[in-house]
């Protein structure tokens, strides 16, 4: 009986050892990321789930306050060699990496079973450098859509259809646009998020271009730009049918934008493809931007970019990509879409029995990933920033001070050219 006893602390003692044995030896993965609460708990689930399924790497997530703080801290990191062997960046970032020498080319970590063929198009074109090296691999996608009040648009006489165009969009605004006594507008017609990215949006889809296809000429005083962005600014400030939130802290305008459709003070906005999960679809519904006149809709679709660093350990490195290859495989993917709202980044998840499901019955889930197959990828600012700093400044003219559209843009037009001839010349 003693012997038999013996026996058996003998082997629980050996299992005690071969487990700590594999955790001690388990390779340290670092992971810095950023995102709001829902991103937040999802990514949290599926570090653990792939911790969980294998015992070679030990994924360790570092939530950072956000995508600009993330980099910031990386170049400290990078300088000090204790970057991360995994990071998430957006596109233009991840850009900025890959042009500095300072990330790794993922080609090498793929396989054929990993099926990068399979990403959409869009985000697949955002971390294909020219030479062919992969910059780093789509997380997730985003783009902008509308969001509107289908039960106050049918009650105007309205249909879906008539937001097919922003012209439309204009003549639906004037219509369901409600005031009081004294003038004062009670109900908008359509509210555009505060900041460049609507008005860049439009204006690419009426065929405008930011840069020339040589890549040395500015061309965000075109006339295609000119007219897009002015018609905002009669529509904002002449008209009074269309407004917009700004200032304020954090995502707080954005907030505010999403309140007055949901408290029945504008008959839709447009937003995020995030949004989908504060929203309520038995009131509101979701359909994608529109053309400009005859031109076909051409919104920016854009990725966040998992990044992994040089100058990492190898075998670390090696895990980072085993977790990415885990996080957005067809079936993660779909439940990180169908939790989050944001678009998935594999065309295999319509194949997910759960995905179809979840989208039969949230028929809105579909549209971000619609217009991603169709849309502008994010443009990539060979300046570094300042092309878009200069766009950002223009809109603030036109949407908050009532600027001329034709003034801001030439004055941007002259700060981004000198950025660019820079950026050319170096």
């Amino acid at each position: 009986m003693k012997l038999k006893t013996l026996a058996l602390v003998c082997a629980s003692a050996a299992t005690v050892a071969m487990f700590s044995s594999n955790v001690l030896a388990a390779t340290e993965v670092n992971f810095w990321y950023s995102g709001g609460t829902k991103p937040q708990k999802m990514m949290n689930e599926l570090i653990a789930e792939f911790n969980a399924s294998q015992d070679q790497y030990v994924v360790k997530g570092a939530l950072q306050g956000n995508y600009s703080e993330t980099y910031q801290k990386l170049q400290a990191g990078l300088a000090s060699k204790t970057a991360p062997e995994l990071v998430l960046l957006d596109s233009g970032r991840a850009v900025a990496m890959h042009n500095r020498g300072l990330s790794r080319d993922l080609t090498s970590f793929m396989d054929a079973e990993f099926n990068f063929s399979d990403f959409i198009g869009a985000f697949k074109d955002q971390v294909t450098a020219e030479d062919g090296s992969v910059i780093g691999l789509p997380a997730y996608g985003t783009t902008q859509v509308f969001y509107y009040n289908k039960q106050v648009l049918a009650d105007n006489g309205f249909t879906e259809k008539d937001l097919s165009t922003w012209q439309g969009v204009a003549k639906v605004a004037e219509k369901v646009t409600q005031r009081d006594a004294k003038g004062d507008v009670t109900f908008y017609g359509w509210e555009p998020m505060w900041g460049a990215d609507n008005l860049i949006d439009a204006a690419f889809s009426n065929g405008a271009k930011i840069i020339s296809d040589d890549g040395k000429t500015v061309l965000i005083d075109s006339a295609q730009w000119v007219e897009v962005w002015d018609s905002f600014r009669k529509w904002i400030h002449d008209d009074q049918i269309m407004r917009i939130h700004y200032g304020g802290q954090g995502w707080e305008y954005w907030y505010k934008t999403i309140d007055d459709v949901m408290k029945d003070k504008a008959l839709g906005y447009t937003g995020s493809s995030g949004d989908q999960g504060d929203l309520d679809f038995t009131k509101l519904s979701a359909t994608t931007q529109p053309g400009w006149g005859s031109h076909p809709a051409a919104p920016q679709a854009g990725a966040l970019v998992y990044v992994m660093p040089k100058g990492t350990d190898d075998l670390a490195a090696k895990g980072a990509f085993e977790f990415v290859e885990f996080y957005t495989n067809a079936k993660n993917t779909a439940a990180w879409s169908m939790f989050t709202g944001y678009i998935p980044v594999r065309n295999s998840v319509s194949e997910v029995s759960e995905y179809q499901e979840f989208t039969q019955q949230n028929p809105q889930a579909l549209i971000p990933l619609k217009q991603a197959n169709t849309a502008t990828k994010d443009f990539l600012d060979p300046t570094n920033g300042q092309i878009m700093d200069a766009l950002k400044l223009a809109a603030d003219q036109v949407q908050i001070q009532n600027v001329p559209a034709e003034k801001a843009l030439q004055q941007a037009a002259k700060r981004a050219q000198r950025a660019l001839d820079r950026a050319n010349r170096s």
